[in-house]
C-alpha cells in the first residue's frame, strides 16, 4: 500500500514553512518528495529500521541529497508526526468550537469524531508509528503533549460555556473532563485502528464515541440550536 501525502506540505509550503528550507521551487518539489518518501519507508519499516539511503532511494534521489534538506531521519519524523497529527486535530477547531456554527453542541461533537476517526483510519499505519517513537523520543513525546495541552485548554474553554449556558453537568471539572475526553479521542483509535483489539464498524465506532462523549457531559435540556455568532448576536 502506497503512503498518503494528503497530510505532508506541498512544495510551496515547504518553500516557505522552515526559515533554512529550499528557496527554490525545484527544492521545495524535492524536499516535499523526501518527506512523502520517508513517510512510505516508515510506514513499511517502522521508525528503528527506516533507513536513510532508503529515504533517498523512494524519492528518486542520491544518498547525500536527502541531508541538504535534513539533518537526520530524526528530523524528518518530527516533521511528519507533526503535520500528520496537525491534521488530526483539526475537526476541534473546525467543527466542535466553532462558534459561527447553528448545529447543537451534540452535532458538532458528533462531526467532529467521525472526521478525527476517517482521518485516524487513513493514517493509521504512521500513526501506529508516531505511538511507538513518542514513547522514548523526548521531541515527539513534547510536540504531542504541547498540542494535546492546547487544544485541551480549547476543549475547558468550551465546557465552561456550555456550563454558564446550562446546557452540560454543572458539576463537571473541566479541566477534569477535558483530559479525560481528550485521552478518549487518542487511545481509543489506537486500540482499534493501530492494535486491533476492537472488532466494530466505523459507523459503530463514530456512534458510540460521539454517545460517551454526550453522556460525559451530561447534557441537560435547553436551546436545540444556539444563535451562531456574527448572525444572531448583532
Amino acid at each position: 500500500m502506497e503512503a498518503s501525502s494528503r497530510n505532508l506540505p506541498s512544495a510551496e509550503a515547504a518553500a516557505t514553512d522552515r526559515p533554512n528550507g529550499p528557496r527554490s521551487a525545484k527544492g521545495a518539489e524535492t524536499r516535499a518528495r523526501l518527506l512523502t518518501a520517508a513517510k512510505a519507508i516508515f510506514e513499511e519499516n517502522g521508525f528503528l529500521d527506516a533507513r536513510i539511503s532508503d529515504i533517498a532511494e523512494r524519492a528518486g534521489l542520491s544518498h547525500g541529497s536527502f541531508y541538504h534538506y535534513f539533518d537526520s531521519k530524526e528530523e524528518v519524523f518530527r516533521e511528519i508526526a507533526e503535520v500528520v497529527e496537525d491534521q488530526l486535530s483539526a475537526p476541534l477547531g473546525r467543527v466542535v468550537l466553532d462558534r459561527t456554527s447553528d448545529a447543537t453542541p451534540q452535532e458538532r461533537i458528533r462531526e467532529a469524531i467521525r472526521l478525527h476517526l476517517e482521518s485516524y483510519r487513513q493514517e493509521a499505519r504512521i500513526m501506529g508509528v508516531i505511538e511507538q517513537v513518542s514513547r522514548y523520543d523526548t521531541h515527539v513525546r513534547a510536540a504531542r503533549f504541547k498540542r494535546h495541552r492546547y487544544y485541551g485548554e480549547q476543549v475547558e474553554e468550551s465546557i465552561r460555556r456550555l456550563q454558564r449556558h446550562g446546557l452540560v453537568d454543572p458539576d463537571l471539572d473541566p479541566v477534569i473532563a477535558a483530559a479525560a475526553l481528550g485521552s478518549m479521542t487518542t487511545r481509543f483509535p489506537e486500540l482499534w485502528l493501530v492494535e486491533e483489539s476492537l472488532d466494530c464498524t466505523f459507523d459503530q465506532a463514530v456512534d458510540q464515541l460521539a454517545r460517551v462523549f454526550v453522556n460525559a457531559l451530561g447534557f441537560r435540556d435547553g436551546p436545540e440550536r444556539p444563535a451562531a455568532r456574527g448572525r444572531r448576536d448583532k
